[in-house]
């Protein structure tokens, strides 16, 4: 239920001091460890995480419950020294653990057919093995504030106190725009060199640049929020520069919409409106100069990000010296051609 105006806030800053609090007694300092027989090293950590997020897709659970996995996980590795050859085991356990704890149990998947289509390679009695020494070892307490929650509470407190926000994605309603916001936290939890910052500093600091993005006065929101949230700025800056690169990787992984232009020879290519190519055929020079306007202009489609590339009325760049001598040796071939047909017209009786 939401509450409008003042006791909205008052809920939200309830809930931000309640999740806070709860991360200052799970969160410990991330310390780097040298990869042993005895310790995961970081880039296999990332992988099993990334394996996680396939999971949760796979099954078709929700992003909190992945979130809390990694939580797990993490909390876990930093408690106990791990061999690799468990590895699988423990983070498919905290991944069954955590949809326990987060899914309807209609939606919680069978424990079989988790081990089964999930290729961990460890049976059911081995994942329920696991479970219990996780549960030992965390003392049975599986709830903690991930960076997805902070980021839910963030996002609400933005939304509410500037209601501007999202006027420049009309289309987009607060809820949509979390749910697309929310792939950049779970992305940025397979990051190793992110474990050094608190889940409620990664929040911060992806709602942050999201803001940066949309609004102007984005500066002084985060100062509110960094304020209401009790961090130091000098962190968050630092946090802010990793998540940016982090999640350009992200963008630059998304499939390129690659465009291919055929252009004949003697065409030039223009651009118009709507990301569409208009390919122009150039007059040939011969008996009647003037351009067949029966023929129909030929269209390539294309993206508009793509047009801005190209300037308007130039022809496309060859790309090899061969190109342009077979384009020479075609315009000497025409040219051939031409001066035979006058010559034959000239010969021809009248």
């Amino acid at each position: 239920m939401k509450f409008p105006g003042p006791l909205e806030n008052q809920r939200l800053s309830f809930l931000l001091e309640k999740a806070i609090s709860r991360e200052a007694q799970m969160w410990k300092v991330h310390v780097s460890k040298l990869p042993t027989n005895q310790n995961v090293s970081p880039s296999q950590r990332d992988e099993v995480i990334q394996w996680l997020a396939k999971l949760k897709y796979q099954f078709n659970l929700y992003p909190e419950t992945f979130a809390l996995a990694s939580s797990l996980l993490d909390r876990f590795l930093a408690t106990v020294k791990v061999h690799l050859k468990y590895l699988s085991c423990i983070a498919i356990s905290c991944f069954f653990l955590a949809a326990k704890t987060v899914e309807e149990d209609e939606r919680i998947p069978v424990l079989k057919v988790l081990a089964r289509d999930s290729f961990c390679g460890c049976s059911s009695s081995e994942i329920l093995r696991m479970q219990r020494i996780i549960l030992d070892k965390l003392n049975w307490d599986l709830h903690t504030a991930t960076p997805l929650d902070f980021l839910h509470i963030f996002h609400a407190i933005a939304v509410s106190t500037r209601p501007q926000l999202l006027f420049s994605l009309p289309k987009l309603s607060p809820s949509q725009h979390l749910a697309v916001l929310t792939k950049q936290p779970l992305h940025c939890m397979a990051c190793s060199h992110l474990l050094q910052f608190k889940g409620s500093m990664l929040a911060l600091a992806i709602v942050s640049l999201e803001m940066e993005k949309l609004i102007p006065d984005w500066l002084p929101l985060t100062l509110e929020l960094l304020q209401k949230a009790q961090m130091e700025s000098s962190p968050l800056i630092h946090c802010r520069e990793i998540v940016a690169h982090h999640l350009s990787t992200l963008e630059s992984s998304l499939p390129l919409n690659s465009v291919y232009v055929y252009r004949p020879l003697k065409h030039t290519l223009v651009t118009s409106d709507k990301g569409v190519f208009r390919l122009h055929p150039s007059p040939v020079p011969g008996p009647d100069s003037s351009t067949d306007k029966s023929k129909p202009e030929v269209l390539v489609r294309g993206t508009a990000a793509f047009c801005h590339h190209l300037p308007a009325a130039l022809g496309c760049k060859h790309t090899s010296s061969n190109r342009k001598v077979e384009e020479m040796e075609v315009d000497e071939k025409k040219k051939s051609l031409y001066q035979r047909y006058h010559c034959s017209l000239q010969h021809y009786p009248q």
